[in-house]
């Protein structure tokens, strides 16, 4: 029988810096950064939450055998769409006042939904970040 994905739990996001990432998208996003013990003797390991929603924040160059993971790793390597409920012109501001540079938008985007309204910038690896909000339907 085939099985059927219906949602995202968590993602792990490869880092350089994981106090320096955790500051970024706590600052930034407005995400709460937590630790978490993994078990098995494994060290502590930092994950942001926001909404229902989880990133674990892995340092690069974590051996395989303290953290189960993917084959390749590279920091700023992703490309991860937000979801908000402020306009984009709040974002830019937001970013702004932050300092954050905008790569690219306000522009508009497919996303899994419909049009996304997306404003987009980069995390301190280099990671590209899209923070969006859904058109209104008409």
């Amino acid at each position: 029988m085939p099985i059927t994905v219906n949602g995202l739990d968590h993602l792990v996001l490869n880092v350089s810096d994981v106090a320096r990432s955790a500051d970024w998208y706590t600052r930034i996003l407005g995400m709460t950064a937590r630790s978490f013990d993994p078990g098995n003797g494994q060290a502590v390991r930092a994950m942001l939450v926001f909404g229902r929603n989880k990133i674990n924040l892995r340092p690069i160059g974590t051996s395989k055998a303290d953290w189960f993971t993917a084959d390749h790793e590279a920091a700023g390597s992703d490309d991860l769409c937000f979801l908000t409920s402020a306009s984009p012109d709040e974002v830019v501001a937001h970013l702004k006042a932050h300092h954050v540079a905008i790569a690219e938008g306000p522009c508009e985007r497919q996303g899994a939904r419909g049009t996304l309204r997306s404003v987009y910038c980069r995390d301190p690896d280099g990671s590209l970040i899209e923070i969006s909000s859904y058109a209104e339907e008409k």
